[in-house]
């Protein structure tokens, strides 16, 4: 039986604007770190800046609030300073992707063991409205008022391009499919990128008006099981199918298509090529996948690391300064 509850996690009162995909995203994070069943006192949240990042604040586990895009170097070096701890990187996309980027990308090469939560509302809300790396092209805002003539960065590609080993998707209005992602993220070894979508209910209300409410879900997004058909629609009446190099959407009954023509997803492949289309799928042609997308174990950083300083300590003549000094010749004075 879990000894644990929501409440255990919860800490503070949260200083969000009301309405914030923020809210309803912490709520998800403090049940699932209950269902976990690990203790808060063996957990830290680390973030950067912005409006998400205050979410250690929260929480009662270890927690620092960090620099601008920084938090990825400093769960680094907590957990591999501590590599018993649960470690939760919390970042917005503006502090993840920007000024954070380098670092983002850094830790999933190297397969640390952290948790990198990326709550991606496309805005800058902090700082009162710029557009941020992952808005649309064409997108209006403070810094953009005739529209950004950049495209946007792809949280996915990134992870994937990085060599990234796990990747999931969740909305914050869904507790049931955050809940999930976030154990099968605490339950996988390496560093996982789990992408919140989420609204700025201030300067970009209308970010995932498709998939935010449950109706929406139901009509224009799929959710992922690893060993599962790639069904979705209402009444699960749609599936995907591969076509050529890439996807198509069909709809069973139609041309003699059954359930056995759908494509089952494998979140523990190897080569992430489907893994990566089913990410990068966008409205209005496809659904929006949610769930797990890659999942796949290779040795970490952190393990890495303690095992090649337990080798070469092996090999030491010596295993601590008392022995050091008494490897070269001494001289005793009378």
């Amino acid at each position: 039986m879990n000894q644990y509850t929501a409440k255990d996690f919860k800490k503070g009162q949260p200083r969000w604007c009301p309405g914030c995909g923020d809210h309803f995203f912490l709520n998800s994070l403090h049940k699932a770190m209950a269902e976990m069943g690990i203790k808060p006192y063996e957990t830290a949240v680390i973030s950067g800046i912005g409006c998400s990042s205050r979410l250690p604040y929260y929480m009662n586990t270890y927690g620092m609030q960090t620099i601008h895009g920084r938090a990825a170097a400093v769960a680094t070096g907590c957990k591999v300073a501590n590599p018993d701890l649960s470690v939760w990187q919390v970042s917005g996309d503006g502090d993840g992707m920007a000024i954070g980027g380098n670092h983002f990308i850094h830790a999933i090469r190297r397969n640390v063991d952290i948790n990198i939560l990326l709550l991606n509302n496309r805005i800058y809300g902090l700082t009162k409205g710029q557009y941020s790396p992952t808005s649309p092209r064409g997108f209006v805002s403070k810094s953009s008022p005739y529209g950004t003539v950049e495209d946007p960065f792809h949280p996915a590609e990134l992870c994937f391009g990085a060599r990234g080993r796990f990747f999931a998707r969740c909305v914050a209005t869904d507790a049931e499919g955050a809940v999930n992602v976030l154990k099968a993220a605490q339950a996988h070894k390496g560093t996982t990128v789990t992408e919140i979508l989420q609204h700025c209910v201030i300067f970009n209300d209308n970010a995932f008006d498709e998939i935010y409410k449950k109706d929406g879900r139901a009509k224009n997004a799929i959710y992922l099981e690893h060993g599962k058909p790639l069904l979705f629609g209402e009444n699960k009446e749609f599936g995907l199918m591969q076509e050529g190099f890439g996807l198509k959407v069909v709809k069973l009954g139609e041309n003699g298509i059954t359930e056995k023509d759908i494509l089952v997803h494998d979140a523990h492949c190897t080569d992430n090529t489907l893994q990566l289309k089913l990410a990068l799928m966008e409205g209005p042609d496809f659904p929006i996948a949610l769930g797990v997308i890659r999942d796949v174990e290779a040795p970490t950083y952190d393990a890495s690391v303690a095992a090649q300083l337990a080798e070469v300590s092996a090999k030491k003549k010596y295993h601590n300064f008392q022995e050091l000094l008494l490897t070269n010749d001494t001289w005793e004075v009378k």
